[in-house]
């Protein structure tokens, strides 16, 4: 098949890889110069199941409502008088439940395992230099309260079969001996040994460069301005894509399939289809 994967993030760039691999004809379609200049570019870089916990957990509601204002919050909300912000939101406070929240787990758990092998066989295979370090990832804390709740969720997911021990004061600071200056601060951590982290940036660019020396084709500087269908309905096909090439041409490109990975402009591009898709922007931050 003739497949477009539209954007040239971690997300599209993958999907292109596995896609090529599988034997398909395939294009991606990236406003930016390059791949992985947006969300990519700069993430967390953290390969970390024994953090699949959701943001949406029964203590979210009381944290937004503690960090309300603050704009170095952990977790920002800004309210504006948009539609989109304030039923995500509803959908958010929904998931908050216990029930909810250890059925999320699960799901995050299985496809964020599965999702490491698969980077661990493609990093075997293509041998990409991104900065990886397997020493494991350690989370702290400083409040009391918030150990406690972590208990259950380090429970689950050992069930679950991911390592993440909760482990005491003195253990934190003997993984991390660089924590001794504040260990009169810390009541607790968690430390899960598979744990990885990396750069995402040279991972992704890494990955795109392979991808395009074995026959992956990379439009770049392209604007995506809509998908075109034929049919109405159930049936309705999407059967191109039109685009405003680097010169300012209006064109439209065909494919037999198509990959939407554009993070939450995903949404806008899909609303005019009668796909609605609960994504909205967030705010994170990370120190390398």
């Amino acid at each position: 098949m003739k497949v477009i994967v539209l954007g040239a993030g971690i997300v599209g760039t993958a999907s292109a890889w596995f896609l090529h691999k599988a034997g398909h004809e395939v294009t991606v379609v990236e406003r930016q110069p390059g791949a992985a200049q947006e969300t990519s570019f700069a993430n967390g870089c953290q390969i970390s199941v024994s953090h699949a916990e959701p943001w949406a957990n029964p203590s979210a509601p009381r944290k937004i409502w503690k960090w309300m204002g603050r704009e170095d919050a952990p977790l920002l909300f800004r309210p504006r008088p948009e539609w989109l912000q304030w039923k995500w939101g509803l959908h958010f406070l929904r998931e908050c439940t216990s029930a909810r929240t250890a059925d999320n787990i699960r799901q995050i758990v299985a496809i964020a395992e599965y999702s490491r092998q698969t980077l661990q066989a493609v990093r075997a295979e293509t041998g990409i230099d991104y900065d990886c370090l397997t020493r494991g990832i350690l989370h702290f804390y400083t409040d009391e309260k918030d150990f406690e709740e972590s208990l259950a969720a380090a429970r689950l997911m050992r069930e679950l079969g991911c390592p993440r021990n909760s482990i005491g004061a003195e253990e934190v600071i003997r993984i991390e001996p660089a924590l001794s200056k504040i260990a009169h601060k810390i009541v607790g951590g968690d430390y899960t040994a598979t744990d990885e982290s990396g750069d995402v940036y040279k991972f992704t660019t890494g990955l795109a460069a392979r991808a395009a020396a074995g026959g992956v084709q990379f439009r770049f500087n392209t604007a995506i301005t809509r998908l075109l269908t034929e049919g109405t309905g159930a049936q309705a096909k999407v059967t191109g894509v039109e685009i405003i090439s680097p010169e300012g041409r209006h064109q439209t490109l065909q494919a037999d399939a198509f990959v939407v990975a554009l993070g939450s402009f995903s949404t806008p591009l899909l609303k005019p289809l009668g796909i609605e898709l609960m994504i909205y922007p967030g705010k994170g931050y990370s120190a390398t």
